[in-house]
């Protein structure tokens, strides 16, 4: 009796560990299916985000246009003197926006900064702005506007053009939905450190339209992008030309060779490095530098005289050479440099000038023209070019106005713009079509 009472015993035991395993191995068999599908779900997740990624880096601003809805209507404004590059925005935008069905003649709302017979000025702007989403261009380089002062012709200088867009801010300020500011060429952007007892202007100004209530600041190629650190919560984007200046490069010289061989790319200075760097970068060539070598014991218009240009780099003899940098002043720097470069067998030598101001008129650089020193000048519409700059056989003209309305449209959507800063897809495409490899690598 006791040993069938055992036997059953033991055979219950062992049922119940069968069953026991049976469970473990069920219960290995959900959490080793939940794993993988958890894994399925996350790398699905990572495949969808990475594609929405490049979709998103792939649309257009008719897409945009096209997607939702903005985050308010859309709205351009215009400080005196700016008035081109917005029209040229204006046009690209109006059209992107026809072509999803949008009925609209124009995003411009007038406005003006009349002045009176003192000199004293207002912003006035001559259409409802409530719940606007707007954008105020201004271009602080632009000296051909004029007013009345006792009896004088006066032209704005860029302090002017400042006041101008803080009167227009005032003006919509309480109203507008959001504002932003497209401002080319900063304000004050070529004082943006302190070296002995000076002022901050840049930084300052910065600082006055956060507290007005700008949302965004869009410029190109500033002086030095770090002045961007006085305004650390705001929005700032600082756009590179790049894309730009190689597409123009290569319709007016399409036979250019940008080979190691026969290209060189060159900076002016040590404050240009960072954007001549990307262009042999891009092109796959070697790169050069000057070196200015100062007179620090005197200060002649408030900087201390170049005495030399020092070259750094390999030698330049029967190579085309193109050198960047972001404002032609006076030129005296870029002849000089294109000077020394022609004297130690420099083919062709192509510049570039995200502004070209030409402050001491365009005699010089016609006779390093004639003269077979300077090939071409390339120069962008971000800021204003006298009439017979434009007329000048050596002188090509960039325009980005509809870079910038790339930039509108993106932000009116508060889609992301880091493809738009960034255009390597488009510059691989455009080197592609010239047969020409990313950073010349076969």
């Amino acid at each position: 009796m006791c040993k069938a009472r055992k036997m059953a015993e033991t055979q219950q035991k062992e049922k119940i560990r069968a069953v026991f395993a049976v469970g473990m191995c069920y219960n290995m068999f959900r959490s080793a299916a939940k794993t993988a599908a958890v894994c399925t779900n996350k790398s699905t997740m990572k495949i969808d985000k990475g594609a929405n990624v490049m979709a998103e880096q792939s649309m257009g601003p008719r897409d945009f246009f096209r997607k939702e809805a903005a985050i308010a209507d859309l709205a351009l404004l215009a400080c005196p003197g700016a008035e081109e590059l917005c029209n040229l925005v204006d046009g690209h935008l109006v059209r992107w926006a026809r072509e999803v069905g949008m009925n609209v003649d124009t995003f411009i709302i007038p406005s003006d900064c009349p002045r009176f017979q003192s000199g004293d000025a207002k912003g006035l702007v001559k259409a409802s702005t409530r719940g606007d989403d707007i954008y105020i261009f201004v271009d602080p380089g632009n000296y051909s506007v004029t007013y009345n002062l006792f009896g004088y012709e006066n032209h704005l200088s860029p302090d002017d053009h400042f006041q101008n867009l803080i009167r227009l801010i005032q003006a919509v300020s309480g109203r507008a939905h959001r504002i932003s500011v497209i401002m080319p060429s900063l304000y004050g952007g070529r004082q943006h450190r302190r070296v002995s007892r000076e002022s901050l202007d840049c930084a300052y100004a910065l600082q006055q339209l956060r507290t007005m209530g700008v949302k965004n600041i869009i410029t190109f190629d500033a002086h030095d992008p770090r002045v961007m650190n006085a305004v650390p919560l705001m929005s700032f984007d600082n756009v590179m030309p790049t894309y730009q200046v190689l597409k123009c490069l290569l319709h007016h010289v399409p036979d250019v060779n940008f080979s190691k061989e026969h290209f060189l790319v060159v900076s002016p200075d040590e404050g240009a490095m960072n954007r001549n760097m990307y262009y042999s970068s891009v092109l796959g060539c070697n790169l050069g530098m000057f070196y200015k070598r100062r007179d620090y014991s005197r200060v002649v218009n408030g900087r201390n005289p170049i005495v030399a240009h020092e070259y750094l780099g390999e030698d330049v003899k029967g190579k085309d050479v193109f050198i960047a940098d972001d404002i032609i002043a006076s030129g005296e720097s870029m002849l000089d440099i294109g000077y020394e470069l022609k004297m130690r067998g420099a083919k062709n030598i192509f510049t570039c000038a995200t502004f070209p101001l030409f402050t001491a008129g365009l005699d010089k650089f016609d006779k390093a023209y004639n003269d077979g020193i300077i090939k071409a000048v390339l120069g962008t519409n971000l800021t204003y070019r006298k009439p017979e700059l434009l007329e000048r056989p050596w002188y090509f003209d960039v325009d980005l106005s509809k870079y910038t309305a790339y930039f509108i449209a993106a932000i009116n959507h508060d889609m992301s713009v880091s493809s738009i800063i960034d255009p390597m897809t488009k510059i691989k495409h455009l080197l592609d079509n010239h047969g020409i490899p990313i950073g010349n690598q076969e």
